[in-house]
């Protein structure tokens, strides 16, 4: 897992293939809290989700890369309140 720490407020996550998955809203213990914008479509739309930081490959130039292609890694995100299982 990269150094969370380095991450900053509004910096792009993408997959490893290169494709948005959303702008960082801010780092929450070990995942990333994805602003309102970037959070799904349907139910989900207009709430925070989540990353966990154990996806995170590499935080580069204020780019957060991820170590999952985007349609793989927006399967993992998660709800408020929910925590990956360990």
């Amino acid at each position: 897992m990269a150094d969370l720490s380095q991450i900053q407020e509004h910096a792009e996550v993408i997959g490893a293939d290169g494709v948005h998955v959303g702008t960082v809203d801010r780092v929450v213990g070990n995942r990333i809290k994805l602003t309102k914008d970037d959070s799904g479509e349907g139910r989900h739309q207009g709430h925070h989700h989540y990353i966990s930081g154990g996806l995170v490959a590499a935080v580069e130039d204020g780019t957060v890369r991820l170590s999952a292609n985007a349609d793989v890694a927006v399967t993992f995100e998660e709800e408020e309140g929910e925590e990956a299982a360990s």
